[in-house]
């Protein structure tokens, strides 16, 4: 079985690890110092070798990203750090945060120094106040400890970083959404070209990236990118959170090198609640198709989920066993979508609304068959035709699991409704509530 590789979440368990006494006793900022004797230019192609890919569920090479910046011109140039988390299903950038916020911080100063930025900012989202609080005091003990401010340790490198609370909304987790948010204005994306590296925050050049991707660089930096490539596999380098939750023993952070497999991860969780046997699971979070057990030894690693039919997007995998209603759980993950479509574009904003209505029709036992060919024709109209990913992903769980589960959608027009007992799959007490309108 495939070993679990403790960086980030290295010292989570330690006392006060959310302090810069205990991550620098672990040996952090030792990479700032090192990363501060190098040309950027020689950082940029270090991100680069290490093969380190967005952890924010694109999976776009970092480096890359880094190097499409246009000459330094003299005038601004910004990071911006998307900490708005919101996929259903996703929670390692909450934790790693509120655990081990020094990691982020660090990463931020040395991805500043390498792309010419002296303003930085986290954009995070604001319901997480206590998340909030603790970068705060992060950032403080940084300034502090003089690894932030001018001049950082005598090098004549200037870096400020904000930390910026968002209203909390999923579309802001869209990068181009994100920077109109900041901005000040109604987060909804942006028509591309031009893309934030050449005309992002302010119209000056970007670069966005996750929290998971920026707090992976001092570790690259530290202990080296043949050390880093050395996990993984060909193509998907580097450790990453899997976030397991839902029907398994032991729900939580997972971080191991990319390519285990949910087989490896479940022995390591402790497999799926006593009595039970998998029955479908999200490999990258909701928006990502689903997988079942046969999928069970598919190395999660961008290439092998892809090519198996599904995205490894944010490693939230969601778990779900043979209690659960397939029809349900899509239902409302669909009502999700629904609710955070930003209403800019038709497709999306019309598409999620009636996509909730159908869902709910069979679940309440008034669909008919013709109701489940609808849904996969209304998916249809929206795919390819979202103004981000968030139509797409939409339709993601439907398609997929009414590929692999359409006996259970037409059983819900034969039966009548849902023949799932709600509570047998409720993890925490479950109390009947009314049943809710359906459109006839």
């Amino acid at each position: 079985m495939t070993d679990l590789a403790p960086v980030l979440s290295a010292i989570w368990d330690q006392d006060k690890s959310w302090t810069i006494d205990t991550y620098s006793r672990a040996g952090g900022y030792k990479a700032l110092k090192k990363a501060l004797k190098q040309p950027p230019a020689d950082l940029i192609q270090a991100v680069k070798d290490s093969g380190l890919r967005g952890r924010g569920g694109a999976g776009f090479p970092t480096g890359m990203k880094w190097g499409f910046l246009p000459p330094d011109d003299g005038l601004p140039r910004y990071l911006v750090v998307n900490a708005d988390e919101s996929e259903p299903g996703t929670c390692k950038d909450i934790p790693t945060m509120l655990a081990n916020p020094h990691s982020l911080v660090e990463g931020v100063i040395i991805t500043s120094f390498a792309i010419g930025c002296n303003h930085a900012f986290i954009y995070l989202r604001g319901e997480v106040v206590h998340v909030y609080r603790r970068l705060l005091q992060a950032v403080r003990e940084a300034y502090e400890a003089g690894h932030l401010g001018k001049s950082i340790h005598g090098t004549g490198f200037d870096l400020d970083v904000t930390v910026h609370a968002g209203a909390g909304a999923y579309i802001c987790g869209e990068e181009t959404a994100l920077l109109d948010s900041l901005e000040g204005r109604r987060g909804q994306p942006r028509l591309k070209p031009p893309f934030p590296a050449v005309a992002g925050l302010y119209a000056r050049p970007t670069v966005v990236n996750n929290v998971e991707s920026i707090a992976s660089v001092p570790a690259i930096v530290d202990k080296g990118v043949d050390w880093f490539t050395g996990m993984g596999t060909e193509r998907s380098k580097g450790m990453g959170f899997f976030s397991l939750s839902g029907h398994v023993q032991k729900p939580g952070q997972y971080e191991a090198p990319l390519g285990i497999t949910l087989r490896e991860l479940l022995g390591h969780a402790g497999g799926i609640r006593e009595g039970h046997t998998l029955k479908f699971w999200t490999p990258g979070g909701s928006s990502t198709p689903i997988f079942t057990d046969e999928h069970l030894d598919t190395p999660l690693d961008y290439e092998s989920v892809g090519a198996a039919g599904s995205m490894l997007g944010t490693r939230a995998l969601q778990i779900f066993d043979d209690t659960t209603c397939v029809v349900r759980a899509v239902m409302r993950w669909t009502e999700f979508y629904k609710h955070e479509s930003c209403g800019k574009c038709t497709p999306c904003r019309e598409g999620t609304y009636w996509l909730t209505q159908i869902l709910k029709r069979l679940e309440g036992g008034q669909g008919t068959m013709a109701d489940i060919q609808q849904l996969l024709d209304t998916c249809d109209s929206i795919l390819g035709r979202a103004f981000c990913a968030l139509g797409d992903g939409a339709t993601s769980s439907i398609t997929s699991s009414i590929k692999l589960f359409r006996e259970e959608y037409e059983a819900h027009v034969t039966g009548g409704g849902c023949p799932f007992d709600r509570a047998a799959s409720a993890l925490f007490e479950y109390t009947d509530a009314q049943p809710e309108e359906v459109l006839a």
